[in-house]
């Protein structure tokens, strides 16, 4: 941390404010005052910023979709600032009118008077022309390339989102949430702002220095030379400036996702920082981050205001060499006063843009800076690469697991091992085992969230890759443990993957995830709406208005993950007898740590540290003894499934025999 005293929040605002206009102006007088030892720094320690240019390349697709109106601000650019070099020009002629009417006798005054009068009347009107021209231009310009700095920007927002829905699970483990927003929203405006507005003040500053300098060659090529002695230095001093920029604007750019993150995190457990009374503590650490990002801010400014404050300096050296050589041209007669002065004019377009180029430097770091996080993202390939084809077979609901593993990057073990098993269509698979044994992963390579290391998923007969994505999601649903809602009404919510779905079709769903009590509460029902992330809602109907939004799609195959795990066991055996009901032809997968939601099932895996260690219905477990049973003992749950209507016929009988092999009564 450094050792420079803190800043009272309300100088860190403004702080923060000046940092967003970084190199709008150059501050002298905070250069002058700036240590030594900082200037040399900068000086002998510059970074390579070459290669962060590379990105930004990557920008023009982005401005080539509208070429026209790139190419046709930027020629605008150009004829405006030619009508700006043509000022000077016929600035010039009048002046040399006004001298030769003072070399004129007093007899012939008043008639020469009237002549010059005649004379300036050109030069006066060409250059108001001048001036209506280059206004009027430069205005359709700025507005033609500011138009494609925002459609630039809204083309980078839209691929970038699209790129964050193909990510899966293990990129959301690499890069944190509001990491990510800071790109999308921070990094893209810094783009915008590079393509708006820093490559249109690059091509003024361009198209005035060459449109300058090529009518101050025409004037006198002598005088032009001598004005750019000064030019190499200012390109050094430039260039060894633009590495320590880029990379103090990194590092901003890094300290605001930060900032982000760490604000997002912590109104996402609001509730939890509350009943913990950890207010204070989080203050703090906001404070500490905030304090980084500010210094960090502080030294970004600090280098481009020394740029900016060098600049007019060295370009200073440019005038004091025209007064005193021009001065002796015009005494020899090599140049006329009119020339002269339109040197004047000139040199004063030439200037701006050397005082102008630490702003420019700095505004390209940064841009530099932002395309570079953001393209870091876009180059990420997505951890399932997807087959676009219109021909795949269709899903009915037949799964075979062959041998699969699976190893998350960087464990030193394997989250499964040799799994195998099958379950035929319309068949209920529970999977049971203590925390961390692959349950979860076994569901999500189902569902293609991972990719199996070892071995092969079959569905119907087809390996899995043979399904597109979005396809094989519609067809497999899985309902989550921790479900997400959104701040929508419940009806929006169970209907998100159609909102064009009937109320009868919605009010059946959530019928069979036992909502109807909950919607009795509810003075809107349906169209409560439930708060960002269902706020209004306890844990068990949160889990069950996912449920119910996983129950309306009608999918083949059905994934429980846990999602009975804030449900009491009444209301969990209402829903289970419901779909054992209605959904008699899709094949289920069901996950859970309660022996009373498995019992069921036509048949049960039981893993351990990523193995299959028993396997069999539930009475078969029970009667083998193992860890199974010692689970059911444990959860009081060793009586037999209760043999009603609602269950199979085949899990009856069953049963029945392993419970009193002699067919006998007990």
């Amino acid at each position: 941390m450094s050792a420079e005293p803190r800043l009272c929040p309300g100088k860190a605002r403004n702080m923060d404010q000046q940092a967003t206009a970084l190199g709008l102006q150059a501050d002298t007088a905070l250069f002058i005052m700036a240590p030594a030892s900082f200037i040399t720094h900068n000086i002998h320690n510059p970074i390579n910023a070459t290669a962060t240019m590379s990105n930004l390349f990557r920008v023009m697709p982005y401005i080539q979709r509208h070429a026209l109106a790139f190419w046709s601000g930027m020629a605008g650019l150009l004829v405006a600032r030619i009508f700006e070099a043509l000022i000077p020009f016929y600035l010039k002629e009048g002046i040399d009118t006004l001298t030769a009417a003072g070399n004129l006798t007093a007899p012939q005054g008043e008639s020469a008077f009237n002549q010059v009068l005649t004379a300036l009347e050109g030069p006066v009107s060409l250059i108001v022309l001048c001036v209506l021209g280059q206004l009027s231009i430069t205005i359709v310009s700025r507005i033609l390339i500011r138009q494609v700095g925002v459609y630039a920007a809204y083309s980078l927002r839209n691929r970038l989102f699209d790129h964050l829905q193909k990510q899966g699970p293990l990129f959301y483990t690499r890069f944190a949430v509001g990491d990510l927003m800071a790109r999308a929203i921070n990094d893209i405006a810094r783009i915008r702002e590079f393509v708006a507005g820093t490559i249109r003040t690059t091509m003024v500053l361009f198209f005035t220095a060459v449109v300058g300098l090529s009518f101050m060659f025409t004037l006198s090529w002598q005088l032009t030379l001598s004005v750019l002695l000064p030019m190499p230095l200012i390109t050094w001093v430039a260039h060894r400036y633009a590495g320590v920029i880029y990379a103090r604007s990194q590092k901003t750019q890094e300290g605001f996702a930060e900032l982000s993150t760490f604000v997002q995190e912590n109104l996402n457990g609001i509730r939890t920082v509350q009943a913990m009374a950890q207010e204070g503590r989080e203050i703090e650490r906001f404070d500490i981050s905030n304090q980084t990002f500010t210094e960090d801010n502080q030294a970004l400014f600090s280098a481009s205001s020394a740029l900016g404050a060098w600049m007019p300096v060295l370009a200073g050296c440019s005038t004091v060499v025209l007064i005193g050589y021009g001065a002796h041209l015009v005494e020899t007669g090599a140049i006329t006063l009119g020339t002269f002065a339109a040197f004047f004019s000139y040199l004063a377009l030439l200037l701006w843009p050397i005082r102008e180029a630490g702003s420019i430097v700095t505004q390209w770091q940064r841009g530099a800076s932002g395309a570079d996080r953001l393209f870091e993202i876009l180059d990420q390939q997505p951890e399932i690469q997807d087959q676009h084809s219109d021909r795949h077979p269709e899903l009915r609901g037949e799964i075979l697991f062959q041998s699969v593993g699976y190893h998350y990057e960087g464990k030193p073990h394997p989250a499964l091992k040799d799994i195998s098993f099958t379950v035929a269509p319309g068949e209920t698979l529970a999977i049971i085992g203590p925390v961390g044994s692959g349950k979860s992963t076994l569901l999500r390579l189902l569902v293609r969230l991972l990719t199996p290391s070892t071995g092969q998923i079959l569905i119907d007969g087809h390996a899995i890759e043979d399904y597109p994505l979005e396809y094989l999601r519609r067809h497999v649903c899985m309902v989550l443990q921790d479900p997400f809602l959104f701040a929508d009404s419940l009806a929006e919510n169970i209907s998100y993957d159609d909102p064009g779905r009937s109320l009868e079709a919605i009010q059946e769903s959530a019928a069979l995830a036992a909502l109807e009590s909950t919607l009795n509460e509810f003075p809107s029902g349906l169209d409560t709406v439930i708060g960002e992330r269902g706020v209004t809602l306890s844990g068990g109907q949160k889990q069950r208005a996912a449920l119910a939004r996983g129950l309306i799609r009608m999918a083949p195959v059905l994934i429980l993950d846990d999602c009975f795990s804030a449900v009491d066991t009444e209301t969990e055996e209402h829903i289970l007898n419901g779909l054992t009901e209605h959904r008699r032809e899709v094949t289920t997968l069901i996950v859970s740590n309660r022996i009373s939601t498995v019992r069921h099932a036509d048949q049960i895996l039981f893993l351990s540290s990523g193995t299959v260690i028993e396997s069999g219905t539930h009475a078969e477990l029970i009667q083998l003894g193992g860890a199974y049973f010692e689970l059911a003992r444990q959860q009081n749950a060793l009586a037999p499934p209760s043999v009603d209507d609602s269950a199979p016929d085949a899990l009856r009988s069953e049963t029945v025999e392993a419970l009193d092999p002699a067919g006998g009564n007990s």
